[in-house]
């Protein structure tokens, strides 16, 4: 995932042999009796190929997608998914490519890409790329923003940072009727003292308000330092224009590069934040948004560590449930670099701030290679979608994009169904 540093692929470490401190971290909750959770919301999954390429260039990365109501056919929502082109070199990317449906995945356009949000040079002959692109529906002015964050490249397909990133929160905005993207454009954020000197909106889902106005969650550090800090950035969105307002509450955990990759959803009038870090994951809530209760780690509904790590998580709402998408350890997939695959969703007890074991499905399969970045949206009343794509690159292994893994990998990227045993709002 991206967390705006260079590094490699490396295998996980195993928790026993991870030191770390936090800095305000509430205390693990103590085992609960299942018996007094809330009722949980049956659910179905089932996960099909919407795309499989195998190529020794590259692999397909980044797919999410987002509902844009009314434009599919027979009034069903046309359906955006986003994806870029993992290259070589570790953490590169190409520009933005978009497919399309609409009958709810039966059949798909793409991918193409999107000619306005593809690289550009910079003025010093570096490429620039917007990656980790979650896009989103804005009802208010009827159009589709993706969000991400702007990357600088070397020739060479290294990452670029001896330059400030504090306008670097990337936007772009797709008008439905016209079937026209803008041009990426840059969130300006305060440069007091340096704080957002790298920040990014990276991989995170942002949620829009009653008033039209966003919360975006970002992380972001200054110019020295290793560890990241997340918070959520109010914005206001005039359909064509973002505009920084204020931010929220600035969260940190010592080691570990801080948290990075935060999300955001909203459930029965309380906001909850999902957080990455290198060594587990953690949670929080928020009554507006901004304000945050002391983070906590995320754990099973025995108390016993959820087991994700070093990767992001994702929220899937219900009107009768919070769920939460996620990868860990502990599923017989220790030869998967940092346990990213299989691909649960499980219900969430949002008073406790625990995951629901008995809940816990997989939702797309492990096949041999890790799951990469991914996104979770709702697109119908009846069913929610998880996307990712199987990372089988050069990167990790010399023939990748050749043949097929031995355990089945080819290049998919997969399309996860959520089937809601009751109709969502």
């Amino acid at each position: 995932m991206k967390l705006l540093v260079h590094r490699r692929l490396a295998s996980w470490i195993p928790a026993v042999a991870m030191a770390w401190a936090a800095v305000g971290i509430a205390q693990q909750p103590p085992k609960t009796d299942a018996a007094v959770h809330p009722r949980t919301l049956p659910f179905e999954v089932r996960a099909e190929a919407i795309l499989k390429e195998l190529n020794p260039e590259f692999c397909w990365f980044h797919p999410r997608a987002a509902a844009i109501p009314g434009f599919g056919r027979q009034g069903q929502p046309a359906v955006i998914l986003t994806l870029q082109k993992h290259l070589v070199a570790d953490d590169h990317y190409s520009g933005l490519y978009m497919m399309r449906t609409d009958d709810l995945g039966k059949s798909w356009s793409g991918p193409s890409e999107i000619p306005e949000l593809a690289w550009r040079q910079g003025p010093n002959k570096e490429t620039i790329a917007v990656c980790d692109v979650t896009p989103g529906w804005h009802a208010p002015s009827r159009k589709l923003i993706a969000i991400g964050t702007k990357i600088r490249y070397t020739a060479s397909g290294a990452i670029l940072l001896d330059q400030s990133r504090s306008h670097e929160v990337a936007y772009a905005v797709f008008d439905p009727p016209a079937n026209r993207w803008t041009t990426w454009k840059m969130l300006a954020l305060p440069e007091t003292d340096g704080k957002f000197f790298l920040s990014g909106a990276g991989c995170v889902q942002w949620l829009v308000q009653p008033d039209g106005t966003l919360l975006v969650p970002i992380y972001f550090k200054g110019p020295t330092g290793s560890d990241y800090s997340s918070t959520v950035l109010h914005c206001a969105f005039d359909g064509e224009e973002m505009k920084y307002l204020k931010h929220g509450d600035e969260l940190s955990v010592v080691g570990g590069r801080g948290l990075c990759e935060p999300s955001l959803a909203f459930f029965k009038g309380k906001y909850y934040l999902t957080l990455r870090n290198d060594h587990r994951a953690y949670v929080s809530t928020s009554e507006d948004g901004l304000r945050f209760a002391r983070i906590r780690p995320w754990t099973f509904d025995d108390g016993s560590d959820l087991g994700s790590y070093n990767t992001q998580a994702h929220w899937l709402t219900h009107r009768e449930g919070l769920f939460l998408v996620y990868t860990r350890r502990g599923a017989n997939n220790d030869h998967i670099p940092r346990h990213r695959a299989p691909m649960f969703v499980a219900q969430v007890d949002p008073d406790r701030l625990q995951v629901i074991r008995a809940t816990e499905k997989v939702v797309l399969p492990e096949r041999g290679v890790m799951l990469g970045n991914f996104g979770a949206a709702a697109i119908t009343p009846q069913e929610s979608w998880v996307t990712d794509a199987e990372f089988i690159s050069r990167l990790v292994d010399p023939q990748a994009g050749t043949r097929p893994h031995p355990r089945g990998a080819d290049g998919t990227v997969w399309l996860g169904r959520i089937l809601w045993s009751k109709p969502n709002e």
